[in-house]
């Protein structure tokens, strides 16, 4: 399975953590999306910035 994450808000801000965990995601602004593999990291990095950020699941 993917998912589709969508950056929805911005990182001006946040703390650098959070700043880093959406660059380390591959977004960087606001409607910005990439598809990423469903994995436990990436599920940790989704629950860091869940608030900046929209997931939807993709069926491969």
């Amino acid at each position: 399975m993917k998912l589709k994450i969508t950056q929805t808000k911005s990182t001006i801000d946040r703390i650098k953590d959070q700043k880093k965990t959406i660059e380390a995601l591959g977004l960087g602004r606001p409607n910005w999306v990439k598809i990423h593999n469903d994995t436990p990291q990436i599920r940790g990095m989704i629950r860091k910035v869940s608030h900046l950020i929209k997931v939807e699941e993709i069926k491969d």
